[in-house]
């Protein structure tokens, strides 16, 4: 009996073993969905609209790290905002990234403090810095096509 057991338990760890190997692969796998929000982008000065995305919400650390990797590619109102604990200095990556990425970074009121135009290289990573405890990313140029510039205010309804 106790043998039976012993084997029970070998062949479990081994799944267990298995499954942490595949997800350490492909960390996507982890992730079972994205809530979406409506992110506009208001003039700093004058409150006027100057775009709108639909965008995925990053909220985990899984779904941070992940970001937009497992994406073929974004369409000109789609995008993802990473929502942080906090607001940091902060370094993002485009690790397996098929498409470039302007990546705004957002205080937490709302303020634009950095944007960076990013396009998909190989290794060493260039790490695009910013302060903010949000962190939009949405098609490259989609800021300068709206308009979009530090001091102007990302509004949108989560974290």
């Amino acid at each position: 009996m106790n043998r039976r057991l012993v084997g029970v338990a070998a062949g479990l760890a081994l799944i267990v073993l298995v499954a942490v190997a595949v997800a350490a692969a492909n960390p996507a796998l982890l992730i079972t969905g994205y809530e979406t929000t409506t992110v506009e982008a208001v003039d700093g000065e004058t409150g006027e609209s100057l775009a709108t995305v639909e965008a995925r919400v990053a909220d985990g650390f899984v779904k941070r790290y992940v970001g937009l990797s497992a994406t073929e590619e974004l369409a000109e109102d789609e995008g993802m905002l990473f929502v942080h604990d906090d607001a940091a200095e902060r370094a993002y990556v485009m690790r397996e990234m098929a498409f470039g990425l302007d990546i705004v970074f957002v205080a937490p009121n709302g303020t634009v403090t950095t944007i960076h135009g990013a396009e998909p290289e190989s290794a060493p990573l260039t790490r695009y810095r910013g302060t903010g405890r949000y962190v939009l990313e949405v098609p490259r140029g989609w800021s300068e096509r709206h308009g979009v510039e530090p001091g102007d205010q990302i509004v949108f309804d989560c974290g």
